[in-house]
């Protein structure tokens, strides 16, 4: 149905939809802006010790991967791979209005989720490094301490009474104060290299994996449809193969540079080794939940992304209200009765797959 086809009355009915996910994406945006407002922040300074090895390594002028480079790498470059991948592979056996209406919701749904996993990473992430302090380990290179009056700034430790034992200073020793020091210095746990590139290049290692089923072949009764043995007469052995290698490798590729780019936060020294590991984890978890925010699993969803919400139901489904979702994890509709269904308010004309979409 093309857009000058569209009345009055069937336009107001979309309206609310629309504009719900127009929201979703001024909140994403807000999270991102959030996570700005956290960069922005001079955080904790933890007290360190002079003689601490951890923090005495040489300060790597030129960056590996420089931030520039991590925004295109793990965010512009995943979302032009979403548009593309979705112009090409979305089948057009749907008609032809009806199959670009299915390519734009799948390159809206695909888009929704990078920019919630990385938002939402970027976001924790800064938060955290101003709530922690913790010191670069090229922090004694940045600082240029003031070695000729340690003890005036002396806040701890048991130095100069106890053989041998440390002495604990305030970051006021340190003869540079500029924006090297005060705002970069102290912002080492976690890692938000790791944690963006992870957050953007895993959620793409997912989706590719979901448009291009590739995962570990399994046994499942498929919610969609009858089994394929009754339909088909078809063996077990039939019902799943190994994806090529080729595929596996293309998709895991996003993955493999991630891996790269918080390797480089090591031989940079711009970060501990745990600081990198928590900011990587921190990174697939985002990734992980937006991806299953919105999109079907991948060893069962056959590559599409959820449905659109509820018409009626855009905002808010209501408290008492049947889920969208039944108890086995899957839209379940078709097994609530039609009065029951109605008497309970729920909405049947939930839009739950790309079939929909393209009515």
């Amino acid at each position: 149905m093309g857009l000058q086809n569209i009345n009055i009355p069937t336009a107001k009915r979309y309206l609310p939809l629309l504009i719900s996910y127009i929201v979703d994406w001024v909140f994403i945006i807000g999270i991102a802006l959030i996570g700005y407002g956290f960069h922005k922040v001079t955080p904790n300074h933890r007290p360190f010790t002079l003689t601490d090895p951890s923090i005495s390594f040489p300060y790597t002028v030129h960056e590996t991967v420089s931030t520039a480079v991590l925004v295109v790498v793990a965010l512009i470059a995943p979302a032009v791979i979403i548009v593309l991948v979705t112009l090409v592979i979305i089948p057009g056996s749907w008609g032809r209005g009806a199959t670009w209406r299915v390519k734009v919701w799948e390159w809206n749904a695909g888009w929704l989720g990078l920019a919630l996993a990385v938002a939402g990473a970027f976001m924790a992430t800064e938060g955290l490094k101003d709530l922690y302090g913790r010191p670069r380990p090229d922090m004694l290179a940045r600082c240029d301490p003031d070695l000729s009056n340690i003890g005036d700034y002396v806040v701890g430790g048991l130095g100069g009474k106890v053989e041998g034992a440390p002495t604990v200073v305030s970051w006021e020793i340190c003869r540079n104060r500029g924006k090297m020091l005060v705002v970069d210095g102290f912002v080492s746990f976690p890692s938000g290299h790791s944690s963006f590139a992870f957050a953007g290049l895993t959620y793409l290692s997912l989706w590719l994996c979901a448009k291009f089923s590739i995962g570990f072949p399994y046994l499942a009764h498929s919610p969609f449809g009858q089994d394929l043995r009754a339909q088909k007469r078809e063996t077990i052995r039939d019902l799943g193969a190994a994806p090529p290698v080729l595929l596996v490798i293309l998709a895991f590729v996003p993955m493999a540079v991630a891996f790269f780019i918080s390797a480089s936060r090591w031989f940079d020294f711009r970060h501990h080794a745990f600081d990198i590991i928590f900011g990587s984890v921190m990174g697939m978890v985002f990734a992980w939940g937006a991806f299953r925010l919105y999109h079907l699993p991948v060893m069962r969803g056959g590559g599409w992304a959820w449905g659109a919400r509820s018409r009626r139901h855009a905002f808010f489904k209501g408290v008492g209200l049947p889920s969208h979702i039944g108890g086995d994890n899957w839209s379940s509709m078709k097994d609530i009765p039609q009065t029951e269904s109605r008497a309970a308010g729920q909405d049947i004309d939930l839009e739950s797959g790309s079939r929909n979409l393209a009515e």
